[in-house]
């Protein structure tokens, strides 16, 4: 009987670092909704697309037109509306620390934007399931370190019900279908792209918003989504992705 062995191509502290920021990225982020808006987290977690930008022209040679950066400063004008009505709207929409969930977000989307730029260079480099896999069980390692340090103590207050359990179990299925799907995408048309595709987020973010939560949507926030999807469109007419492989 033949048995073919397998190599890891990347070398695992590699994967340790990107496990490491994208388990950062979903805690910091997952942890504004705790104080801030659900409207002004997924608009704000757009900040991981000017980072991407950066890093993808720093580390992989992307190019970008002059079209492309008036679209990336049209996301950063948009996001600074986000954080000018949060500053506005206080604590009136839901929120009990709106400032502090919204520094969250941005400091989630650094790392968010290192995961996705190193995980564009694996999978269009090396074996795309041998990265969602080391990426997924460092990810876990380094998750499981970090709530049993600075959330056991929640973890162990909840008061489990059928309504819980549903929503844990939401959670996992969209992310499982989510990290699934992302080398894909990342392959084909790269980190930025794929980070553009996600601002299609913020428009059900509004809609959940005023009929689950049944909380008020400022103005500067109905205009930063359509803003956002502006910019998804636009940079999309403009072949987004230049990436020199």
């Amino acid at each position: 009987m033949h048995v073919s062995l397998y190599f890891v191509q990347v070398s695992w502290y590699w994967y340790l670092l990107l496990g490491f920021a994208d388990a950062q990225g979903c805690y910091l982020v997952i942890k504004a909704y705790q104080y801030s808006l659900i409207t002004s987290v997924t608009l704000l977690d757009c900040w991981t697309v000017p980072w991407v930008i950066l890093l993808t022209w720093i580390f992989l040679g992307t190019r970008y037109s002059l079209w492309q950066l008036f679209g990336g400063t049209l996301c950063v004008l948009g996001l600074s509306l986000v954080l000018l009505s949060d500053t506005w709207d206080g604590g009136d929409g839901g929120g009990s620390k709106i400032i502090l969930g919204d520094v969250l977000v941005i400091v989630g989307t650094v790392f968010y934007a290192i995961s996705n730029v190193g995980e564009e260079f694996c999978v269009k480099k090396k074996d795309r399931v041998e990265v969602v896999a080391m990426i997924g069980v460092y990810g876990f390692l380094v998750t499981a370190v970090e709530v049993s340090v600075l959330e056991l103590k929640t973890l162990e207050s909840i008061k489990w019900s059928a309504d819980i359990v549903l929503a844990f179990a939401g959670y996992g299925v969209s992310s499982f279908v989510f990290y699934s799907l992302a080398p894909f995408v990342l392959k084909l048309s790269g980190s930025t792209m794929f980070n553009l595709s996600l601002l299609t987020a913020d428009m059900w973010a509004v809609v959940f918003r005023v009929f689950f939560y049944h909380q008020k949507v400022l103005f500067f926030q109905i205009f930063n989504t359509f803003l956002g999807s502006y910019d998804m469109i636009h940079d999309t007419n403009f072949h987004y992705n230049l990436t020199k492989l």
